[in-house]
């Protein structure tokens, strides 16, 4: 992953109307599944952080659609190497009787 805050930022000015500009984490993850990068605005500038794992992957989506929006605890998640795309099913029961 070679973009940086200038690319990454025109990427996510390019999917959202709000621009990058709102607030939110934009979590990017390279080809290679072992750099996550993540983009805030923090109301004086943008900031960057990066990690790159030595062994193994992050857990991330195959074919799923550009923009996907999860919220900071399922980063967090994502950032432990828990896979927050294959949550249990629900399980639908009653009481018997």
């Amino acid at each position: 992953m070679r973009k940086q805050i200038n690319g990454l930022s025109a990427l996510v000015q390019a999917e959202r109307s709000s621009g990058p500009f709102d607030g939110s984490y934009y979590v990017f993850c390279g080809k290679t599944k072992k750099v996550i990068k993540v983009l805030y605005w923090d109301r004086t500038g943008f900031c960057l952080w990066l990690k790159r794992l030595e062994k193994d992957s992050f857990p991330w989506p195959q074919g799923e659609s550009d923009l996907t929006e999860i919220t900071r605890n399922q980063i967090r998640l994502l950032l432990r190497g828990i896979d927050i795309w294959k949550a249990h099913k629900e399980v639908q029961c009653s009481i018997a009787g």
